[in-house]
């Protein structure tokens, strides 16, 4: 797992963050097996206090569960995927209204042009057709 850090943000809640978009994408999927604190903590670059902050916070919100003896695993809770994915997509229309305001688009034109939006691929594949 790559990390990049930002200042004036908790690590461990950037970390918190990174593991709960991981878990939403799918690239940490349910029911799988998470390396040791230690091992995570060496990956991101960070003490291993802050790794197992981290943990204990993901298994307060139900995302993480230890297993006594086999170590730590995502939830295979489908009700606690559907709340991550939501409350994930809220965060970021958040962000990126806010951002689209800040240069003085309404929220209709904002609406607009997410409609609109189409990824880039899409963008390259209609001109070559």
């Amino acid at each position: 797992m790559a990390w990049e850090f930002k200042n004036g943000i908790p690590i461990y809640l950037q970390i918190v963050d990174g593991i709960k978009v991981r878990i939403a994408g799918g690239a940490l999927p349910p029911g799988s097996k998470l390396p040791s604190v230690r091992d995570l903590a060496a990956q991101a670059g960070v003490n291993p206090n802050t790794m197992q902050r981290a943990m204990t916070e993901l298994e307060q919100e139900g995302l993480l569960y230890t297993q006594r003896t086999s170590g730590r695993y995502v939830t295979e809770d489908e009700t606690k995927m559907k709340e991550l994915r939501s409350a994930l997509s809220e965060k970021y229309v958040e962000e990126l209204f806010t951002q689209l305001s800040r240069l003085g688009m309404t929220r209709e034109e904002i609406i607009t042009e997410v409609s609109r939006w189409r990824p880039q691929e899409e963008h390259e594949m209609k001109k070559e057709g």
